[in-house]
């Protein structure tokens, strides 16, 4: 390894450990009930990690998503941490601090072929790219930058100190925080491994392939031909990637960004169709993504239809998201768990008319000056694209943006300011110079780790995460109120849940999910009535499955069986697959003495969810019922290894005779 490939890696190793020694606090924080519930500690699918997992982390669309690989992840720290959430929030902050690392290293990558080339073609400056390198010129914008011979824009230290900046800054800043610290949002950092070493192994075949052709003289027929190994290594990260987070369906349009700036390799008709070739593969996976991520979406009815948001509106809020998100990189102030839609959004107003003509404004400075400088477009096309999966075109949920959807976009904005850094230190030629832009460089990074700090705290748990959302927020946020109110459920609080869900009913009196819940928490208090009434008006905004059985259990408790039974055969007619509907049945059948009916629709139960515990519980006993004594310890057996108490003790008492 050469001395200027051991000080690259040194310092990418030195700012993943800063990095990583920052996100520290977060180790001590717990669970929040924000999709660490449906994703962890109440999802039971990834207890063991056996055929039957794999077969629904791979075909099921569990929490309305696909993503197999997060699946995988999480089932792999169960398997190491169970249920501690230390270990899962180490996971993430060893994937942030790996990340930040590849960063490092691809910029440096990135710069070191802007100014070397890849190609056989003699180099451009970074910020010239219109005409041919003179001697002493230097470019116009960051014109310090260069080192004025052979177009070299950046001596070595400048090219380490871009690449440290921009590493620090992803590292660092506190818009990453929801990616890290919120256990769930482990599909962002797995997205961004795989995406960053893709691009990484693109640019070595690119590379490669250049090499390739000058010493052929002539080009390569296949892209498969010269490099396999770096494309089809390419190609094998993006499909993870994909596997962690669909929103990885933008790397071939990347790619192709790359390709003009600063690979250079879209300069003819021939080169550009071979270019557009070897992405084929690329492009046919983001499709079929595409269509997966969709369907996943539809089936938990996320997608929100264009009646309920028009298209017109979701373009504007679109750009109004993307100058957000500018100015949160600048100014990280104010950051949300959620960020509710608005509800009335016209370009007749200034507050949604001004971003979109900055954008367009944007869009055309960078287009004219591309003619000079192609980083402009080539970094603007790669904020744009990264960030249009999750603008909200097709609009996923209630919210109008997320921190978490900056984690990979934010990488064009980082690289440009560290290039203006690389730039001034340039400038300070001046030792007392130097040693003031040091110490505000010091300040800069001292602040971005303060403010990630106490944005890590923010996600310490449920109450601290909801409590923070509605003091930010004094006109209300439905969400948060519901989602507080779960946690003063699960606290057994139930008097504030009730409080909660009723605000979240008053802000938005369509909340289908919590008059379900407020429903529940009137069940568990012997109020069967007010439970029956509000799942009752849950059904008429929503015929959900779940919503049946749950109504149907509350009639069970009144002992009005044919109620029950209507609502669970409803639940099975929406959804044959769900386990607690035939639950349900079951114990129809058992509590009117029908044991083999019983057993039948447990068997069904267990069939379709083999780690529900509470099936087998439930067979055991009709197991018993049927005087099947060695059938029913082996159920009981199974749900206590599943981690049923009602099992264990049912198993104790049976092995004790």
């Amino acid at each position: 390894m050469t001395r200027a490939a051991r000080l690259t890696y040194g310092i990418a190793v030195i700012v993943a450990i800063v990095t990583f020694m920052v996100y520290l606090p977060a180790l001590h924080n717990g669970f929040v009930n924000w999709d660490d519930d449906d994703y962890v500690y109440r999802n039971t699918f990834i207890h063991p990690m056996d055929t039957t997992f794999l077969r629904w982390a791979f075909f099921d669309f569990h929490a309305a998503n696909w993503h197999p690989l997060t699946w995988i992840s999480h089932a792999l720290d169960y398997a190491v941490w169970g249920l501690t959430p230390f270990g899962h929030h180490l996971t993430n902050n060893i994937l942030h601090a790996v990340n930040t690392l590849l960063v490092v290293l691809l910029v440096v990558r990135l710069l070191t072929i802007a100014q070397n080339g890849a190609s056989d073609k003699p180099p451009l400056p970074l910020l010239n790219q219109g005409r041919e390198p003179q001697t002493g010129y230097s470019p116009p914008i960051l014109g310090g930058v260069a080192e004025g011979q052979g177009g070299r824009f950046l001596s070595e230290p400048g090219t380490l100190i871009a690449a440290a900046t921009t590493g620090l800054l992803f590292g660092l800043h506190p818009l990453h925080v929801e990616s890290v610290a919120w256990v769930s949002e482990r599909k962002d950092l797995l997205c961004a491994l795989f995406y960053l070493l893709s691009i990484m192994m693109y640019l070595k075949y690119a590379a490669d392939a250049s090499q390739g052709a000058q010493s052929n003289g002539h080009g390569i027929k296949s892209p498969f031909a010269l490099a396999p190994g770096s494309l089809l290594s390419a190609l094998f990260f993006f499909v993870l990637a994909l596997m962690s987070k669909p929103m990885a369906v933008s790397l071939p349009l990347v790619l192709l960004i790359l390709d003009w700036y600063p690979l250079g390799r879209l300069r003819s008709v021939k080169g550009s169709r071979k270019v557009i070739t070897e992405k084929i593969p690329f492009f046919a996976l983001s499709l079929f993504v595409s269509f997966i991520a969709t369907l996943s979406q539809s089936s938990g009815k996320a997608i929100i239809s264009l009646s309920s948001i028009p298209l017109p509106a979701r373009i504007t809020m679109s750009s109004g998201s993307l100058m957000a998100y500018l100015w949160k990189m600048i100014l990280p102030v104010n950051l949300l768990p959620f960020y509710p839609y608005p509800g009335d959004i016209s370009l007749m107003q200034a507050q949604y008319l001004i971003p979109v003509l900055i954008t367009l404004l944007i869009s055309v400075i960078c287009m004219v000056v591309s003619q000079r400088s192609r980083i402009w477009l080539s970094v603007w096309g790669y904020y744009l694209l990264t960030s249009l999966p999750v603008l909200g075109i097709v609009q996923i949920g209630y919210q109008s943006m997320a921190d978490r959807y900056t984690y990979l976009p934010s990488l064009g904005p980082f690289l440009l300011v560290s290039l203006a850094v690389a730039w001034l230190s340039r400038k300070l030629s001046h030792t007392m110079s130097k040693s003031a832009g040091a110490a505000a460089a010091l300040a800069i990074i001292g602040l971005l780790s303060y403010a990630t700090s106490l944005q890590i705290g923010i996600w310490k748990d449920s109450f601290t995460l909801w409590n923070y959302e509605i003091r930010k927020r004094p006109e209300g946020v439905p969400v948060a109120y519901y989602h507080r109110g779960n946690a003063y459920c699960d606290a057994k609080e139930y008097d504030r849940a009730i409080a909660d869900y009723t605000t979240a009913i008053s802000l938005k009196p369509d909340y289908f999910e919590a008059y379900t819940n407020r429903a529940t928490v009137y069940s568990g208090k012997g109020l069967y009535d007010s439970a029956i009434g509000d799942y009752t008006r849950a059904l008429s905004l929503d015929a959900n499955f779940k919503i049946y059985v749950n109504r149907g259990h509350v009639y069970m408790s009144k002992g009005l069986w044919n109620d029950a039974e209507e609502d669970f055969r409803k639940a099975i007619g929406l959804n044959p697959k769900y386990e607690e509907g035939y639950n349900g049945l079951g114990m129809i059948y058992y509590l009117n003495a029908q044991y083999e009916k019983a057993y039948n629709n447990f068997s069904i139960a267990i069939e379709l969810n083999p780690r529900n515990a509470s099936s087998f519980v439930n067979r055991g006993y009709a197991y018993l019922r049927k005087t099947e004594n060695v059938l029913a310890r082996a159920d009981f057996q199974e749900a206590c290894r599943l981690g049923n108490q009602s099992g264990c003790e049912a198993a104790g008492r049976l092995s004790a005779f």
